[in-house]
């Protein structure tokens, strides 16, 4: 079985991170991609060298050479796509956040369920070479795990950043859920996930600082894991200097490293210290994407489900849903 993508929204994000390796992994071809301004779809298409471009999703959901769906679009937008594309019996790919809160997080599979379809959220960190190497060393190099703390923070946006379209939709609650915090934390909770199982409890606050728009510019929040990790974030979106550190302590040792700026891997344990560097994909979801083709083909597990990213939307959820 050959898997004949087909995107919808093929915006900022399908231009160099997902798009470009649908047709570089084997068994893989982008044959088909939808954007609502028919003039950019098409654009979209020919220089990318797709064969068929659409501005109405349905009529690329019923291509008949289109046998799986990779949903791009806005958060706001993800449950109506991605019933769609099941409904259809296509299996589904999906940007995260998977969705606006956990309540559609439940919705989207009972739908997934319902249709018996294949659906796999794009946390795409997790099948990196370098997060991969960061869950070996928290198994098997520090002992037990104990606590876990990340710190992210940006400098506020600038008025000009705020302006542009790409950033205006991150920024619309009703679009995306509720700000950067939304757009960026998926992937760092969604990590301590994968690394530390199931979920205990969580909680924390969220708050808007500065007032330079509607969602919240920083975020703190705790989880207790089953295996009693405790972890402890803090994002802020309105700080003088930029920060992407996690840590890992154990009883026997510690990791720390970056989420989105691939610093090296640092463990220190009896040892001694030692740094792992790797160099990030060209198309950062490359490994993910082979691994769901993988999986759509029958030759591998699903490497996100739907109810790990519903875990995700629960922790987001208490953090930060009640802003």
């Amino acid at each position: 079985m050959e898997i004949n993508w087909g995107i919808i929204g093929v915006g900022d994000v399908t231009e160099v991170k997902s798009g470009p390796a649908f047709q570089k992994i084997k068994h893989s071809d982008l044959v088909a991609v939808m954007r609502r301004d028919a003039a950019k779809a098409k654009d979209y298409a020919e220089r990318h060298g797709v064969p068929r471009w659409y501005s109405d999703a349905q009529q690329l959901i019923d291509d008949p050479e289109v046998n799986a769906v990779y949903v791009a679009t806005p958060p706001d937008s993800h449950v109506f796509y991605a019933s769609a594309a099941l409904r259809a019996g296509k299996p589904v790919y999906l940007e995260k956040p998977m969705t606006l809160n956990a309540t559609e997080a439940d919705e989207l599979l009972r739908l997934q369920q319902t249709h018996r379809g294949k659906l796999t959220v794009a946390h795409y960190r997790r099948e990196q070479p370098y997060f991969k190497k960061v869950k070996e060393l928290i198994d098997s190099h520090i002992g037990v795990p104990r606590i876990a703390s990340l710190r992210y923070h940006q400098q506020p946006l600038s008025a000009e950043a705020m302006q542009s379209p790409r950033m205006q939709w991150r920024l619309n609650p009703t679009k995306s859920g509720g700000g950067l915090f939304h757009d960026l934390a998926p992937h760092q909770i969604d990590l301590m996930y994968y690394f530390f199982g199931n979920i205990a409890f969580s909680k924390g606050i969220a708050h808007n600082q500065a007032g330079l728009y509607r969602a919240a510019d920083v975020v703190s929040g705790q989880i207790l894991f089953e295996n009693d990790v405790l972890f402890n974030g803090q994002w802020a979106f309105n700080v003088a200097e930029d920060s992407d550190v996690c840590e890992v302590i154990g009883s026997e040792g510690r990791i720390s490293f970056s989420v989105f700026n691939y610093q090296p891997i640092e463990l220190v344990n009896e040892q001694g210290v030692r740094r792992f560097a790797f160099e990030p994909p060209a198309h950062v979801q490359q490994p993910m994407i082979a691994a769901v083709v993988a999986y759509f083909r029958g030759e591998g597990p699903n490497p996100c489900t739907v109810q790990e990213g519903r875990e995700v939307m629960r922790v987001i959820d208490s953090f930060a849903g009640g802003f």
